[in-house]
């Protein structure tokens, strides 16, 4: 069960003035946004902004929430570009950056894919989902470089580097936490041999059970190569359902009994009157006080 309720609150790039207003509010410990360049849902002109400006913006703004975005599309940027825009935010911050990361958009076989229309609109290669994973792995790779090393070269499948440096370093030895998003069998084997944090969706999208099954693959592929699974917290998000607080507690619960020690509240638009503080005394407080 949780110690603390890590309340972290997943807020949509668009929407940084409610980022800001969280900064004052105790009981929340991270605030976070996407990483899109167009809508997912709803007008195809709505407005989006780019999510690590954007968050740099917020870094500024705020002195105590931890920041990120849930999660960074590894395809939408080369791996030293956004180990320094990362570096950036980490010393604008002064070291409150997590560092999420996914795959992002892959084609797929079947299914809508809202990643098809984005990548088109920006001039991107859409990978498989093998590439995809491959691209990952060799980003962490080149970004933990750029946190530890002086200068370095890479030749890797995809990313060549010569003379790399990194100055000024992250705040924090050895760079910003990782938090890695995914739940195929495949990307939880690169979540065990990298991550600090795992981060799946939870409800609506994903039941309690599903995730507690992810979770055991994930502890076997930590036994594979003799990593301790507790070295990696366990993170879910839950869409809220400002009608039914209630229910939203009951998966943080469920969440909470399954293992899961850090929830992010993904709020929905319209976002409501004073939305963070109706989190904390609907959500946050009574789950707390219920000793999640």
């Amino acid at each position: 069960m949780f110690r603390r309720l890590a309340g972290g609150l997943r807020v949509g790039a668009h929407a940084g003035a409610p980022v800001r207003q969280l900064d004052d509010i105790a009981e929340l410990d991270d605030a976070w946004l996407w990483d899109h360049l167009m809508p997912l849902a709803g007008p195809p002109g709505g407005a989006v902004l780019e999510g690590w400006t954007l968050l740099a913006a917020l870094a500024a703004r705020t002195s105590r929430l931890r920041l990120g975005l849930l999660v960074t599309s590894n395809a939408l940027r080369a791996p030293a570009h956004l180990g320094k825009i990362a570096t950036t935010v980490d010393v604008i911050s002064r070291g409150r950056l997590i560092m999420g990361l996914g795959v992002g958009g892959t084609r797929q076989p079947d299914g809508p894919n809202p990643a098809v229309a984005e990548y088109a609109a920006y001039g991107l290669p859409l990978p498989s989902p093998g590439e995809g994973l491959a691209r990952l792995t060799e980003t962490i790779t080149v970004l933990r470089r750029m946190w530890t090393e002086e200068v370095f070269d890479h030749d890797g499948r995809f990313t060549t580097l010569r003379g790399t440096r990194n100055g000024p370093g992250p705040v924090r030895p050895g760079g910003p936490p990782l938090l890695l998003g995914g739940w195929g069998d495949r990307t939880l084997r690169i979540v065990a041999e990298h991550a600090d944090i795992w981060n799946v969706p939870g409800p609506p999208h994903n039941g309690t059970d599903w995730i507690a099954e992810r979770a055991r693959v994930l502890d076997t592929h930590c036994a594979a190569i003799g990593r301790d699974p507790a070295e990696i917290t366990r993170s879910a998000q839950i869409i809220v359902d400002y009608a039914d607080p209630a229910a939203t507690r009951a998966h943080v619960h469920a969440l909470a009994a399954a293992g899961i020690r850090h929830v992010v509240l993904a709020l929905p638009r319209p976002y409501p009157d004073k939305a963070a503080r109706r989190l904390v005394d609907e959500i946050v407080t009574p789950v707390r006080e219920a000793g999640a």
